[in-house]
């Protein structure tokens, strides 16, 4: 009789599996936070940075910028070099920009740090793309879902965090205390989460980052501040034709390039692209609902329309929904499992479509403004949880970061565009108020009903995604699963079941 240890199972060498889940879902939070932490403080940040207001935006732009940057390069980094370890460099920037932001008094270093905290954006992604290859097939499914919904948890409870410090501390103890959160997450996933085994190899395509991030920021540079500059100015109208031809020329050059930075061709398969497409229209939905309610709730009661509530209030009003994203999280998982990703995605497009009809016509009572993105937000759950399993479920291992962190990126875009013309809906659908040209009641629905259309247009999308097919064997030729943990992500394109 063997002396020898029993040799433990799959699952059982796993270091933890609940633990990882737990550490990447709180760095995702931890990261999200960042986009409301400045809200309480944006109409004085012109005084406190002593600069004009259209300079002052850059305190917000910056961070949008860099993360449309640094998501795709960070992903395709992780791929390369390992996922942990880039995780491990958003994190730190997240805290390095963070204090540099803390300890700023005028508008350049403030810029500067909030553009560090921006490269953080990978940390979502990157620890979707670890769960894959660290997570047994079992809880993968539930896992991604939960780390998705880290974006509306931190996004949610920040506003309402953010306010109360801003209320009672000196406003440096927003950056103070995102550091110290920052801090901890990196701690966290340095001791408790390994770096995968997964890895790509090959050199880093410089060039293609360089153009990919020119490109870019004259993209969401002319998205972000047409409204302040003029759509039909030639600085907007510069920008747009020179992010037409500098990404045209930056696709031709991926698709000669032996290691891309983006994989063109992999982006191009069905199940992919359609995911991609339908990730903007579902990000245009999710943020439409971050435009209008706050404003609703806050605006003067004397309107008829407003219901004057205070910035506390509406983060409290606001926070629920975040909850609500991670509640359902499950839900999406085990409708994965059951119907596949595919019918995830376009179910959760239906509900948020609904949830904005339903504040359409509910528009007058503070629950009115707890229902409503409730729903909306229990439909985003569900897209939110379905795309990475599509995403993964059509890549191979070795590109799963990249693959991940370009779909996140189609959301940003899809939330900077829905920023942009719920600005211009907003500013030409205006009532005085006194001396003052405030929001229409009607321009306001006008932007919940653009958010059930943009909803709609995802599960329209959606349904051209390929349906669930018998998987290939794994180590066949071909098989997304080769040798390779995709053959894991069960439920969707070729690595589904049959359904």
């Amino acid at each position: 009789m063997s002396d020898a240890p029993a040799r433990p199972t799959a699952a059982e060498a796993l270091p933890r599996p609940n633990a990882i889940v737990a550490v990447l879902a709180f760095g995702g939070i931890v990261v999200s936070l960042m986009q409301t932490l400045v809200i309480p403080i944006v109409s004085e940040l012109p005084k406190l940075l002593h600069a004009s207001a259209s300079d002052a935006a850059w305190v917000v732009t910056a961070t949008l910028l860099a993360a449309a940057i640094a998501t795709p390069v960070m992903g395709r980094l992780g791929d390369m070099y390992g996922k942990r370890r880039m995780l491990l460099v958003s994190l730190v920037m997240l805290v390095i920009g963070s204090v540099v932001a803390a300890l700023s008094d005028s508008l350049a270093p403030m810029v500067v740090g909030r553009a560090l905290q921006g490269l953080a954006s990978g940390v979502i992604p990157l620890g979707i793309s670890i769960m894959r290859d660290e997570l047994p097939a079992e809880r993968l499914g539930s896992a991604t879902a939960m780390m998705s919904a880290s974006l509306g948890v931190g996004g949610a409870l920040g506003l309402p965090a953010a306010a109360v410090i801003a209320e009672n501390f000196d406003w440096h103890m927003l950056f103070w205390a995102s550091a110290v959160l920052g801090a901890v997450a990196a701690v966290l996933v340095l001791l408790l989460v390994p770096e995968s085994k997964v890895r790509s190899g090959g050199r880093f395509d410089a060039v293609g980052a360089l153009g990919m991030a020119a490109g870019l920021m004259c993209l969401l540079l002319a998205v972000s501040k047409g409204a302040d500059w003029g759509w039909g100015s030639g600085s907007t109208l510069g920008l747009f034709a020179a992010a037409v031809v500098i990404l045209l020329a930056w696709g031709a050059f991926e698709l000669r390039v032996q290691a891309p930075l983006v994989d063109l061709r992999t982006t191009a398969r069905r199940q992919v692209l359609m995911t991609n497409l339908s990730s903007i229209a579902i990000g245009f939905a999710m943020f439409s609902m971050s435009l209008v309610i706050p404003q609703l709730l806050q605006l003067p009661s004397q309107t008829g329309y407003g219901l004057g509530k205070s910035l506390l209030a509406t983060g409290l009003v606001m926070a629920p929904s975040g909850l609500v994203m991670m509640a359902v999280a499950p839900f999406s998982a085990a409708l994965s499992r059951a119907r596949g990703a595919k019918v995830t995605l376009m179910t959760g497009a239906l509900i948020v479509a609904a949830g904005y009809l339903l504040n359409i016509v509910l528009m007058d009572q503070v629950w009115h403004f707890v229902l409503a993105p409730c729903v909306i937000s229990a439909g985003i759950g569900f897209t939110y949880g379905a795309m990475p399993t599509l995403i993964m479920g059509a890549v191979p291992a070795s590109e799963t970061g990249a693959a991940n962190s370009l779909n996140t990126l189609m959301r940003s875009i899809g939330t900077s565009t829905a920023s942009a013309v719920a600005g211009v809906v907003l500013a030409h659908l205006t009532t005085r108020f006194g001396p003052y040209a405030l929001p229409s009641e009607n321009g306001f629905r006008t932007v919940l009903a653009l958010g059930a259309g943009a909803a709609l247009l995802g599960f329209v999308i959606a349904a051209f995604i390929p349906g669930r097919r018998t998987a290939p064997t794994p180590g066949a030729p071909g098989a997304p699963g080769a040798a390779d943990p995709a053959a894991r992500v069960a439920g969707t394109g070729a690595a589904g079941p049959k359904g």
